[in-house]
């Protein structure tokens, strides 16, 4: 059933009173993967990153892909990486500036296990189809998009990809993937779901010191061979845009989240009971793991984007970031004054010059739609994409930072630096519109170690080598 904007609004008032009394418990930090000490434990439902761009090939709609459970050891057998099946998935849009989803795409997942008291095996022979009789484990979702007040089917039973157990078993995983890629809305859109190589490329020796305290801990894709679960949606423009407009309204807001049921644990059974909790959400990565404090980041999670501004907590944590004052100190560079307005548009408005910040320009806000009630809008963290930003023939890793306007933080594509440009514009590079030369290398992991797609759904093939083999 679909959640009233009263029930979110009660809920996000909820979560934010509990930010208050959260326990400063030590951080598992990994990129956007277990980021925060509660969702460590539970990967299955823990979202590591969420990408929003204009689909290259089809500039009239628009790929939104969503990951979880992060640090995928291709070889984790016998069960591998199933979606949970007591959880949803949701993909969210904003298009209005309220903070509060429009649509919601919502995924749920049944699990047709045939191995029964016969093997432990994950597929007794080679699969090579979807329906293969050899694939014993198999999970299907129902596709619901929930909008105010109603819900609509867009996927009943649909046929998530199984995990890539290795070469024996699948010889041609991309007919598989193939398989799995489901034509949607009469043939408008699509969706993909199932694995994928981790899309997300960086050195995460960033935790040791900020790489070493020296920059000598670099060029090490630390995410290379492993794999997460990947949603990728594509739709039309006009189906995302405030009263289906694009050309009149092109900013949408764009996050993930994941809610689950309590689980009543018996000896060998778990069952899921209770209400729908929301565990974890993201949209600008990183923000969860160098933004907030460890006292907060569990109930960063748990709380919805309508809440964000009204937690002092992370706001204080916006206008003063610590790793501003990190690399002052370590590596001496000067930490731009505060209160940092830049930051604030780049992650809880949107840049936009109605706003009065210090970067000139209109870019990605929702107050840059013709339609929306300024009045109504709340600063919010999620990713905002402009739909209407050309599409880029050669795209710059450093985005709006390297003067692709299509680049992130307008939207994110898969092909950019993320880590790179947000430690630039920690330093004040978005104030000055210039690269700081002392940290212009970056970690110097410029590019996935997997080639990315040229059609939907774009992300990498899963691997299905050891990580330790390489």
């Amino acid at each position: 059933m679909p959640t009233s904007n009263k029930k979110r609004l009660r809920r996000g008032a909820i979560a934010a009173a509990v930010v208050a009394a959260a326990a400063a418990i030590p951080a598992a930090e990994a990129s956007s993967h277990r980021e925060a000490p509660l969702i460590a434990a539970d990967p299955a439902v823990d979202n590591t990153d969420v990408y929003a761009f204009t689909s290259p090939d089809k500039p009239d709609t628009v790929t939104l892909i969503a990951n979880w459970f992060g640090l995928q050891e291709p070889g984790g057998g016998p069960n591998f990486y199933p979606w949970a099946t007591d959880a949803r998935y949701d993909i969210n849009i904003d298009a209005d500036g309220d903070a509060v989803p429009d649509k919601t795409f919502r995924f749920t997942f049944t699990t047709d296990d045939r191995r029964g008291k016969n093997t432990f095996l994950y597929n007794n022979g080679p699969v090579t189809s979807i329906n293969d009789e050899n694939l014993l484990f198999r999970q299907n979702y129902d596709l619901e998009l929930v909008e105010p007040g109603k819900s609509t089917q867009l996927v009943k039973g649909g046929r998530a990809a199984p995990s890539n157990t290795g070469p024996a078993s699948f010889p041609n995983f991309a007919a598989i993937r193939d398989q799995a890629t489901m034509k949607i809305m009469g043939g408008q859109g699509q969706v993909y779901t199932g694995p994928a190589e981790d899309s997300f490329f960086l050195d995460l020796r960033v935790f040791d010191l900020l790489y070493g305290g020296n920059l000598k801990e670099v060029n090490q894709d630390t995410l290379m061979g492993y794999n997460v679960n990947t949603i990728a949606l594509q739709v039309p423009k006009t189906m995302l845009a405030l009263k289906g407009d694009p050309q009149r309204n092109p900013v949408i807001g764009v996050w993930s989240d994941t809610e689950r049921r309590t689980l009543k644990l018996d000896p060998g059974k778990a069952t899921p009971q209770g209400p729908f909790v929301q565990v974890s959400r993201l949209g600008n990565p990183l923000v969860n793991e160098v933004v907030s404090s460890a006292a907060i980041k569990d109930a960063f999670n748990g709380l919805e984007p309508v809440g964000d501004a009204k937690v002092q907590a992370l706001l204080d944590r916006v206008n003063d970031p610590e790793l501003a004052r990190l690399i002052q100190a370590i590596y001496g560079i000067p930490a731009p004054k505060t209160p940092r307005a830049d930051l604030v548009e780049i992650f809880l408005t949107g840049i936009t010059t109605k706003a009065g910040g210090p970067i000139k320009a209109d870019l990605n806000s929702q107050l840059n739609n013709a339609d929306v009630d300024p009045k109504k809008f709340a600063p919010a963290e999620m990713l905002r994409l402009n739909m209407s930003t050309p599409v880029t023939r050669n795209p710059h890793r450093l985005g709006v930072l390297g003067g692709d306007l299509q680049g992130f933080p307008n939207g994110r594509r898969l092909t950019d630096d993320v880590v790179d440009i947000e430690i630039q514009a920690v330093v004040g590079a978005a104030q000055t519109g210039k690269l700081v030369p002392a940290l212009a290398k970056g970690d110097r992991v410029n590019a996935n170690d997997v080639r990315f797609g040229d059609k939907f759904p774009y992300v990498g093939l899963p691997s299905n080598r050891a990580v330790n083999s390489r």
